[in-house]
């Protein structure tokens, strides 16, 4: 069975996060999440995943509330460093960071590991595996640009939640299923991914 790295940060667009758990949930994938403090709370405003205190409990909660079962997904506290995501001798090929904010974009292209989300980036990095981004963030400082570039030039997949508008979307999940669909597509798996002009 494939293992993917998903991470969620503070950044606003967590529905992006939760959409794309579902999906590859339908995929041969066992999920390894992690959750930033930041996105908890997030994650409680936007989608209404409200996370109990008790660590322990959290991943029954949110694999109830994802509609996800608890044997496809593997939930780790943020200073779990004996967790496999936290070394590359685990194996693990890809991981997803969605949505990501500017501050962990900026401490993964500095090489801080400050907590595990940080420490899986920079073990998928010194790797050479598969690191997508999804940052959400507008306007872009040159700050922004800047780390982003770093990054790119260190092949990893920079892919901004900007989702595109000529298929007609019409709903709000709709525009979701895009990037889910493009995330999933550099993830090499099949999505539903409508290609430009091969019809719909």
């Amino acid at each position: 069975m494939r293992e993917i790295i998903v991470a969620i940060t503070g950044a606003s667009g967590s529905q992006y996060a939760t959409r794309l758990i579902q999906r590859l949930a339908e995929h041969d994938v066992y999920l390894h999440l992690i959750l930033s403090d930041a996105a908890r709370i997030v994650l409680a405003h936007e989608v209404g995943c409200v996370l109990s205190d008790d660590h322990r409990k959290n991943e029954s909660e949110l694999s109830v509330f994802l509609g996800v079962s608890p044997s496809k997904i593997k939930l780790y506290a943020l200073k779990e460093w004996f967790s496999p995501v936290a070394s590359g001798s685990s194996g693990i090929d890809d991981m997803v960071i969605v949505p990501c904010s500017m501050g962990s974009l900026a401490r993964i292209a500095c090489g801080m590991s400050e907590n595990l989300i940080e420490r899986s980036a920079d073990v998928i990095l010194k790797e050479k595996k598969r690191l997508i981004l999804v940052p959400r963030e507008t306007p872009l400082s040159s700050i922004h640009l800047e780390n982003m570039l770093k990054l790119s030039r260190m092949n990893v997949h920079m892919l901004a939640a900007m989702p595109g508008f000529y298929h007609g979307e019409k709903t709000v999940l709709s525009l979701i299923d895009f990037i889910v669909d493009r995330i999933l597509d550099h993830l090499k798996l099949d999505g539903q991914q409508r290609r430009w002009g091969k019809g719909s």
